[in-house]
């Protein structure tokens, strides 16, 4: 097994100019640029499972089909992107960074054009898992650029400035979709998905740059693939470090995937009033991503990452104390969302990092385990654990809590773990 890093010492790569890929010249992108479209990649994801909740009845209605199959279609998606979430990175490492996303951005076209013409449920479905093989592409890819340029407080930067830009599309999907189904259908949904990752696609050809040269890749093949993931996935460190931000993402799903519950039933809100959830947990994810972008290099991250559990741990014993009591009710329901988030956008890219420098030659798949995990957390959120829950928002919140304590007993477990492994 590959030697681990000790977590608060990580190692001082040099910042790697951005080289420009031949023939076809790319335009030099500022550090504000490149995150503004890595930002835009990642916002395929919460806009291709956020944009349509809204559009549940509708979809039901249109095609016949009872409400679990409708919320199958949002798991179907899930488990494709966790599990192809473990081959962009590999497949980075192998053939190049932009490669990857461009070829990812013209499947996703294809996957969403599918959907949109879906004539029942089952070909939703087909097409939802088409969308998922390929939406994470630039989520995954993203993070191993960022890490292939910068390091240490730099890349901690650039990452939480990433996540700001990026926390605008879980904000304004979900209440552009109850537009869209309210003045349109639900296909139109759709139809716009694919405007925006064609042009997406233009963009990435013109702009973005390769970051892996042909001398740096990692060979393809079954052994090296199989040796690689195993000494990722048998690695203790990356299981809690992985763990922390697939327990956070888990907490904050939770409610976001029982939300066409949620919203109706308990706060008896309409498809245009989706902005009521959505707005204070994205508001959350962007100021505490603004405030991880202050604090780098001027604290550790453990000092950084404590500060995170504590906002955490006070907004979910602040939402089981009060639903233990008294009704659901606006705003005190979703309010917890927000010191969650931000607690949690505290915490992550830290806990990210930290995970990607424990195989510097391999960081493109380091990211494809990583988000793979984060990513399976949310499919068994969807498909199990918010159904299970949903019933209640008492035990919603007490589940938000569980994900908590699981989240800081990962952290609390690598520190214990670095210090046996320091005494040795």
């Amino acid at each position: 097994m590959l030697p681990e890093p000790e977590p608060d010492n990580l190692p001082k790569d040099p910042v790697t100019p951005i080289p420009l890929p031949a023939p076809h010249k790319i335009a030099m992108l500022s550090a504000g640029g490149l995150a503004t479209l890595l930002a835009a990649l990642s916002m395929l994801g919460p806009f291709s499972v956020d944009a349509y909740l809204p559009a549940f009845p509708a979809i039901q209605a249109s095609l016949h089909a009872t409400g679990l199959e409708v919320q199958q279609t949002l798991t179907a998606y899930m488990l494709a992107f966790a599990a192809m979430s473990l081959w962009h990175g590999a497949l980075s490492d192998a053939f190049g960074r932009r490669n990857v996303v461009l070829v990812g951005l013209i499947v996703f076209a294809v996957g969403t054009l599918g959907c949109a013409s879906a004539h029942s449920v089952h070909y939703l479905w087909i097409f939802r898992i088409m969308q998922g093989v390929s939406a994470g592409a630039g989520v995954v890819v993203g993070r191993a650029i960022i890490r292939d340029l910068y390091s240490d407080a730099p890349a901690a930067r650039l990452l939480s400035m990433v996540t700001m830009i990026f926390s605008i599309a879980p904000a304004i999907a979900p209440v552009l979709g109850g537009w869209v189904v309210s003045a349109f259908d639900w296909r139109s949904i759709f139809l716009g998905l694919l405007a925006f990752s064609v042009v997406l696609w233009w963009v990435c050809w013109q702009h973005l740059p390769e970051t892996m040269p042909v001398d740096r890749r990692q060979p393809f093949n079954p052994r090296f693939l199989a040796r690689s993931y195993w000494d990722i996935f048998s690695s203790v460190l990356f299981q809690m470090k992985s763990g922390i931000v697939a327990f956070n993402f888990g907490g904050m799903f939770l409610f976001i995937a029982g939300a066409p519950v949620l919203l109706p039933v308990h706060l008896h809100l309409g498809p245009s009033d989706f902005a009521w959830l959505f707005v204070p947990a994205v508001s959350g994810i962007f100021l505490g991503a603004l405030v991880a972008n202050r604090l780098a290099g001027k604290m550790t991250f453990s000092r950084q990452i404590t500060i995170g559990y504590a906002l955490m741990l006070a907004a979910v014993t602040g939402s089981v104390a009060y639903h233990a009591v008294l009704p659901p009710a606006l705003p005190w329901t979703v309010l917890p969302m927000f010191f969650y988030n931000f607690g949690s956008s505290i915490i992550n890219p830290s806990a990210t990092l930290l995970a990607l420098d424990l195989f510097p030659h391999i960081r493109g798949t380091v990211a494809s385990c990583q988000s793979f995990v984060t990513t399976l957390m949310g499919a068994l959120v969807a498909g199990i654990i918010a159904p299970a829950l949903t019933h209640s928002v008492l035990a919603m919140a007490l589940g938000q809590a569980a994900f908590a304590l699981a989240s800081l007993a990962c952290w609390m477990t690598s520190r214990q773990y670095r210090r046996y492994k320091a005494l040795a």
